[in-house]
């Protein structure tokens, strides 16, 4: 079965650092692109950051740009998502999400993506 599971969403304080994980199950990780989508209450889900399979290209939504680092452990099947100066804007749902053409990523095409995670929800407040 073929599953992506998000951990490591919280409460942080503006200004703090959250790393949010991505572990897939029953694929391998650095075939596919792999994006961090979020969602907040009332909004469309919108892409933030991906990294592709084949020679690990990074991109970031201009929104997080600076502030968000994504990268993968291909020993551990995991893809990160760093997140540093943390802003009540970031407020959202958090999700991963796996495009088997890896090239696509950057697009963050919901429809494109196939597989994706449950969700990990981050707070920033104070």
């Amino acid at each position: 079965q073929l599953q992506l599971v998000e951990s490591g969403g919280g409460l942080v304080q503006p200004g703090g650092s959250l790393t949010l994980s991505c572990k897939a199950f029953g694929f391998r990780l650095n075939y596919f692109g792999i994006g961090w989508f979020r969602q907040a209450p009332g909004k469309e889900r919108e892409g933030v950051s991906c990294i592709t399979g084949s020679d690990s290209s990074t991109y970031y939504d201009n929104s997080v740009k600076g502030r968000f680092t994504i990268s993968r452990d291909n020993a551990l099947n995991t893809v990160y998502l760093q997140m540093n100066s943390l802003k009540p804007e970031d407020t959202a749902t958090y999700y991963c999400a796996a495009v088997s053409t890896s090239a696509m990523c950057r697009g963050y095409a919901v429809d494109d993506y196939g597989y994706w995670g449950q969700g990990t929800q981050v707070t920033v407040s104070s």
